[in-house]
């Protein structure tokens, strides 16, 4: 029998990452597949980074590329230049950057955006973060272009991230399997998630695990960091996700742009006025001008 843990989408949560961890080797786990986007919404990328480092110098690890890893080479190579402080569009993008070390830079470069994994003895197992062959792609239940993505895989388990939604699909014999978002997860209730994967004969069963952990921690260091000033809107909202409310970063983005556009005609990322950020944000919470004074109360 063969477990392995499967992690994704940390976002800079070093807190939620380290009691998935905790939890994993609880279990004996020693082998751990990562999924992409390991920093970008929340403070102090460093300390995740650290902990991947200590992490695979002492268990066997898989990594791949998400699309977060993609932001920051196209960057640093110039292709991505209109990033602005101050903004909540862009703000965090830049923070995170710069807390970003020559090594890390390096780590990502070398990453695949997808990986076919051959265990002992095991069916292989597809990685990705969004679909096989597209990073910022989405396997999703019902989707036809999930169903594509699905039939044209060698391997009979696909593992993807991207959305921060646990979930398993299953289309003529072939698996695809979501861990969910240990640091920003999407309609988990606050808790952190992964996946463990159990190997057992010729196949493999998913368990999907949920854990409480201390979500005051990168509550606070959103605050002390200083990613409200630097990213207001964005920050905001990553601690309302935090939380566990029910809205998304790209969700608020749309609306913040569709405002943008039918106020001044045109909306250029990341230049989307703040009153354009407010309105998006009161439409999905109810929370009126003022919001940034204090933390929300759910």
């Amino acid at each position: 029998m063969m477990d392995i843990a499967v992690l994704a989408d940390i976002h800079g949560n070093h807190t939620a990452l380290n009691r998935c961890l905790a939890y994993a080797k609880s279990k004996d786990i020693s082998t751990f597949f990562f999924l992409g986007d390991y920093i970008g919404e929340l403070a102090y990328p460093e300390k995740t980074m650290e902990l991947l480092y200590e992490l695979q110098a002492d268990s066997s690890c898989f990594f791949i590329r998400g699309n977060k890893e993609d932001y920051w080479l196209d960057h640093r190579a110039g292709k991505q230049d209109n990033w602005k402080d101050y903004n909540s569009a862009s703000g965090s993008l830049l923070c995170a950057y710069r807390a970003l070390s020559r090594k890390d830079l390096n780590f990502f470069e070398g990453l695949s955006a997808a990986m076919e994994v051959r265990p002992e003895g095991m069916p292989p197992i597809t990685l990705c973060h969004g679909t096989p062959d597209n990073i910022n792609g989405k396997l999703l239940p019902g989707n036809a272009n999930t169903i594509k993505s699905m039939e044209a895989s060698p391997t009979a388990y696909i593992l993807s991230a991207h959305s921060h939604i646990q979930q398993k699909i299953i289309h003529q014999g072939k698996h695809a399997w979501n861990p969910g978002s240990v640091g920003i997860p999407h309609r988990s209730h606050g808790k952190t998630q992964f996946l463990i994967l159990h190997g057992k004969k010729d196949s493999w069963t998913p368990e999907f695990i949920n854990l409480n952990y201390d979500i005051a921690v990168p509550v606070r260091e959103l605050h002390e960091s200083g990613l409200y000033e630097h990213a207001p809107y964005w920050a905001f909202i990553s601690e309302l996700i935090l939380h566990g409310a029910s809205i998304t970063h790209g969700s608020l983005l749309s609306k913040a742009m569709a405002l943008c556009q039918a106020k001044t005609g045109c909306c250029n990322w990341p230049d989307i006025p703040d009153t354009c950020w407010e309105e998006a944000v009161r439409t999905f919470t109810g929370v009126a001008s003022g919001l940034l004074a204090s933390s929300p109360v759910l």
